[in-house]
Parts: C-alpha cells; structure tokens; sequence
C-alpha cells in the first residue's frame, strides 16, 4: 500500500514541478531578478524531492521517508514559490523547517 501512495504521491509532485519549471522559464517575469531566482531554486529543489518520493518505497520506512520528504516540498518550495510569486520576502518563513525536513528525509534512509 504504501508503495503505491508514494509513487502517485511522487507523480504528482514531479509533474507539478515540469509545469512550474515552465512557468518560471516562460511567464514568470518579476521585477526583481531575487525572486525569479528564489522561483528556480524552489523548483530545483521540488523535481530532487520529487525522485526522493519515488524512491520512499524502497526504503526501510517509506512513509517517514516519503513523509518527511512530502512536508519539505510543502514548506520549503512551497514557501519560496509563495515567495517570488507575491514578491514578499516574508512568505519565505516557513523555508528552513523545509530544509530540516529534506535533510530528515535522506537520513531517514539510514534506519
């Protein structure tokens, strides 16, 4: 059961990401260049996390894996697109706990 949530859980975290990336590379003309900069590195960050997901099956502990690894993507890409789309630096907030969890989830491999 698991395996089948995280890959269509992943499925659509990647895909999500392809359409951003296009967006970000055709439509996304901010002011300042910062956030279309933030925008890239959100995206960056989704399509890596996006593999991560995929590959939550395969661990010891899919669900703290794929888990931790869904909540960085929430808080640290969503927090960065929240970001360079309002051109608000504050929206950034919730960024660092993402982080956390990005790092939480590849060291979740090693239970």
């Amino acid at each position: 059961m698991a395996s089948f949530f995280w890959h269509k859980v992943a499925g659509v975290v990647g895909a999500s990401g392809v359409a951003l990336a296009a967006y970000g590379s055709h439509g996304f003309k901010p002011a300042d260049p910062h956030f279309k900069e933030t925008f890239t590195r959100a995206n960056q960050q989704q399509m890596y996390h996006a593999f991560l997901l995929a590959l939550a099956p395969f661990s010891r502990r899919p669900n703290v894996t794929g888990g931790l690894a869904l909540a960085g993507v929430l808080l640290f890409s969503g927090s960065c697109y929240a970001s360079a789309l309002m051109q608000d630096r504050s929206y950034g907030k919730l960024a660092p706990y993402g982080g956390f969890s990005f790092m939480a989830a590849w060291l979740s491999l090693l239970l």
